[in-house]
């Protein structure tokens, strides 16, 4: 079994919060799109981590408790990419394979933050898979800054 390393990420600074109607609440006609793109954008970090079930998305009844807190982009009425904001925490960011590179994962996270600020929170904070040094990457030229490393297993 692979170890995992993964780092909580804390972004306090200020930001102009956006108006900016990028993301839509989650719908479940959304689903099968949503199971499919996810598993597709997380597949190789849980294969190479030996994260079991690679696919992590199979039934629409773990995503109920999830459903209130996930934001879709849509482009051209499909999913291009998503971000779930919890109090305080963003979490499950990810971009659909052919618009990557195009800035959409920092507007999302940016979207995110805005989100969470709206709500009344100074910090937001994430966790990423030290595996993930795109993210990683992303999330530091943004503000984040690393407060822990932590082992996950």
């Amino acid at each position: 079994m692979k170890k995992i390393i993964a780092y909580e990420m804390s972004f306090t600074k200020e930001i102009e919060c956006s108006d900016e109607k990028l993301c839509i609440p989650f719908q479940q006609k959304y689903w099968n799109e949503y199971k499919q793109k996810y598993n597709e954008c997380f597949y190789e970090m849980r294969k190479d981590l030996e994260v079991e079930p690679i696919n992590f998305y199979s039934s629409y009844s773990q995503m109920i408790d999830k459903a209130s807190n996930t934001y879709l982009y849509l482009e051209n009425g499909s999913i291009a990419g998503a971000v779930s904001c919890y109090e305080n925490e963003i979490d499950d960011l990810f971009v659909d394979k052919a618009f990557q590179r195009q800035g959409l994962g920092r507007k999302l996270l940016l979207w995110g933050i805005s989100h969470i600020k709206q709500q009344g929170y100074n910090e937001i904070i994430l966790h990423v898979a030290k595996w993930n040094q795109n993210a990683i990457k992303l999330y530091l030229e943004t503000g984040f800054t690393i407060q822990k490393e932590e082992r996950v297993r």
